[in-house]
C-alpha cells in the first residue's frame, strides 16, 4: 500500500520536467582518493578493482582457490577474468549451478586448510545456501570449542539494484547475515575499498560475506593502489564532516547521501555529517554515536525493505546509547516492504529526493 500511493502520487506529477528529471537521477559516483604513501596507483572500476584484490590473494596464497557458476570464464560481470588462464584450472573453476554446493564446497575446502573465495553469481540467489552459511561455516568453531574452523572463507556476491533487475537480481540481503553470529559482512563503495576491504576479508580468519553493488561494477571508476592493500573491518568512514543531523549508509546509497548533504546545504541550510558503515557484522557502533551526540539527529538509509533492515539496528541501538542526546526521531529511509518491482523499481528506491524530505522532517521536528 505504501509503495502503491507512493508511485500513484509522483505519477501525478510526471508531465512536469522537473519531477522527470528528479525521478531518473539515482546518484552521482565521488570518487575516493588514496594518500601518495600508497604508491603506484592505476584507473580501476568496480569489477577491476575486484579482479586485481583476487588476483593477489592467488598469488601470495598457493592455498587460495577461487570457484563459482562461470567463473572460469570471468563470470557474468567479469571479476574473475584471466585468472583461470594466469592461475590455473585447479584454482580457479566452475561449479555446478547449486548454491548450497557452493557454500558446502567452500567451507569444507577451508577447514581443510585452503583460502576458499567463493562467488554466488547474484546475492539474491544466496538463500539456498543460507544454511550451509550460518549454521555451518558461522557456528563451525564455536560448536567445536575453537578445535575446528571455517574462517580462510570468503562468499562474494554482486548486490542491490542497478533500477530495472527487479524481483530476482536487485535484493540487498544483508540484513539476513547480520542475524548471525561468526560471521563479518561487508559492502564497499568503490573500486579502492573493494580491493581493500576485500584481500581483508580474504585474510581473515572469519567467514566473510563480500556484497558488491552491482550498478558500481562499471560506473564506479578510481585511481586503485597497485601493490598489495588492505583496509580495517569494523571501521565506518566520516566521508563528509557536519553539525546538524548524521546520515548512514553503506553501498550505493553512500553516493545518494552525499548528494543529499549538499541539496540539504543548498536548499536548507543544514550541515549534514554522511558516515558510510563499510560493515554491517559487526559494525561500527561507536562512530556513529559520536556523531549523532554531536549532531542530536539521524536519518539511516538503505535499499532493502523497512521491516527488519539493518537500518532498524541501528535506529535501536543508538536510541538507547544517545538517547539523551536526541533532538528528534530516528529516521529510515529504505525500500518498501514489498518484492522489488520492475517498471516501479526507480519509485522504489530511497533516491535523494526522498532522503532530502527525510532530513527536512527531522530538522524541522
Amino acid at each position: 500500500m505504501a509503495l502503491r500511493n507512493f508511485i500513484n502520487r509522483n505519477l501525478l506529477f510526471s508531465k512536469c520536467p522537473l519531477r522527470t528529471s528528479q525521478r531518473l537521477s539515482h546518484f552521482t559516483f565521488v570518487p575516493d582518493t588514496v594518500s601518495a604513501s600508497e604508491g603506484e596507483t592505476q584507473r580501476m572500476n568496480l569489477f577491476q578493482a575486484i579482479n586485481n584484490s583476487l588476483d593477489t590473494a592467488l598469488t601470495s596464497d598457493p592455498t587460495a582457490i577461487i570457484f563459482g557458476e562461470d567463473v572460469a570464464f570471468g563470470g557474468v560481470f567479469r571479476c574473475t577474468v584471466g585468472l583461470q588462464e594466469k592461475h590455473g584450472k585447479s584454482r580457479v573453476f566452475n561449479t555446478p549451478l547449486c548454491e548450497q554446493g557452493i557454500a558446502g564446497f567452500g567451507i569444507g575446502a577451508a577447514t581443510a586448510g585452503a583460502t576458499a573465495i567463493a562467488e554466488i553469481q547474484f546475492a539474491d540467489y544466496i538463500l539456498p545456501a543460507f544454511d550451509q552459511i550460518c549454521n555451518e561455516a558461522a557456528k563451525y568453531r564455536y560448536r567445536s570449542g575453537g578445535i575446528y574452523d571455517c574462517g580462510s572463507l570468503t562468499i562474494r556476491a554482486p548486490c542491490s539494484a542497478v533500477g530495472h533487475g527487479a524481483v530476482y537480481h536487485s535484493q540487498s540481503p544483508e540484513a539476513f547475515f547480520s542475524h548471525c553470529p561468526g560471521l563479518k559482512v561487508v559492502v564497499p563503495r568503490g573500486p579502492i575499498k573493494a580491493k581493500g576491504l576485500l584481500l581483508s576479508c580474504i585474510r581473515d580468519k572469519n567467514p566473510c560475506i563480500f556484497l558488491e553493488p552491482k550498478i558500481l561494477y562499471r560506473s564506479a571508476v578510481e585511481q586503485v593502489p597497485v601493490k598489495e592493500y588492505t583496509m580495517p573491518l569494523s571501521n565506518a568512514d566520516i566521508l563528509v564532516e557536519g553539525d546538524d543531523i548524521t546520515l548512514v549508509g553503506w553501498g550505493t546509497q553512500v553516493h545518494v547521501l552525499r548528494e543529499v548533504c549538499q541539496l540539504a546545504k543548498d536548499q536548507l541550510n543544514v550541515s549534514c555529517e554522511l558516515i558510510d558503515l563499510v560493515t554491517i557484522l559487526p559494525w561500527d557502533k561507536e562512530t556513529i554515536a559520536q556523531s549523532v551526540k554531536k549532531t542530536g539527529r539521524l536519518l539511516i538509509a538503505h535499499e532493502a525493505p523497512l521491516t527488519s533492515g539493518f537500518g532498524a539496528e541501528i535506529a535501536a541501538s543508538i536510541q538507547r546509547d544517545c538517547f539523551l542526546n536526541l533532538e528528534a526521531p530516528i529516521e529510515r529511509v529504505t525500500g518498501f516492504d514489498t518484492p522489488f518491482p520492475h517498471m516501479f523499481e526507480p519509485f522504489y528506491m530511497p533516491d535523494k529526493w526522498r532522503c532530502l524530505e527525510a532530513v527536512k522532517r527531522v530538522v524541522n521536528y
